[in-house]
């Protein structure tokens, strides 16, 4: 059985910092792009930052220069690192894993998500 479990959620101040992390179990970790999104009230869920098997990575023009994503193959997890947060970073934040081979998605799966609140 996949899983994929957030933690790190909460609210904080506009200008601070959350620490979000995801550990999998049930899939072959360090062969999965490994991604967050979030998804704010009456909007579409969105690409946050990704992270390749070969450790590249991609970020929303919105988060660039904040945040920083990263993976720790061995203990399964990857963590999202957001500093100087926004008001507008508000949102359910969600772990993704994909595998994908040849241009094709084979398995895509989600965290049950931790909501973030930037406000004063």
């Amino acid at each position: 059985q996949v899983q994929l479990v957030e933690s790190g959620g909460g609210l904080v101040q506009p200008g601070g910092s959350l620490r979000l992390s995801c550990a999998a179990s049930g899939i072959s970790f360090n062969i999965y792009e490994m991604g967050w999104y979030h998804q704010a009230p009456g909007k579409q869920r969105e690409l946050v930052a990704a992270i390749t098997t070969g450790g590249s990575t991609n970020y929303a023009d919105s988060v660039k220069g904040r945040f920083t994503i990263s993976r720790d193959n061995a203990q399964k997890s990857v963590t999202l690192q957001m500093n100087n947060l926004k008001p507008e970073d508000t949102a359910v934040y969600y772990c993704n894993a994909q595998y994908k081979s040849g241009g094709y998605l084979f398995d895509n799966y989600w965290g049950q998500g931790t909501q973030v609140t930037v406000t004063s």
